[in-house]
């Protein structure tokens, strides 16, 4: 006699899924919503002269994004909305899609020259220039004479 272990990946696989969904709730309902909810990963990166905010977000146009300053707050926004429609004698399909998100991020108080901060977006990376204030860069050092 051989034993033989049989994995259930036969059986229909919309079943499994509908089993999940049942058991477990909401948390697997993306096994059937593809749109991205997930914050753009951001890189950020320190001179003697500032820093340098990198936030990947393809898909977006510059006329999406909104950068505000708010005391010591930074703020990165986007939004974009879509409509798209097909129809003919039978039937009119309408679809809608948007996708939006919001980082802030804290600056350390009297760091940031907010008066120079720039932002430009190409090839779908959006970089933020932050120059540091006179008094947050780093001085040389000085030599104390001693008496």
């Amino acid at each position: 006699m051989t034993l033989i272990k049989r994995n259930n990946t036969s059986r229909n696989s919309f079943n499994g899924l509908l089993d999940n969904f049942f058991n477990d709730g909401f948390g697997t309902w993306n096994a059937f919503d593809h749109a991205e909810s997930t914050l753009p990963s951001v890189n950020i990166k320190e001179s003697n002269e500032g820093f340098n905010l990198s936030l990947e977000a393809p898909g977006f146009e510059k006329d999406n994004f909104k950068v505000e300053l708010d005391n010591d707050r930074l703020t990165i926004s986007a939004e974009v909305k879509n409509e798209e429609e097909e129809s003919n004698e039978r039937y009119t399909r309408r679809e809608f899609r948007a996708r939006s998100f919001s980082r802030s991020f804290v600056l350390g108080e009297n760091l940031v020259d907010g008066e120079s901060i720039s932002a430009k977006y190409e090839n779908g990376i959006l970089n933020v220039s932050l120059p540091k204030k006179e008094e947050a860069k780093p001085q040389p050092v000085k030599m104390i004479e001693i008496s």
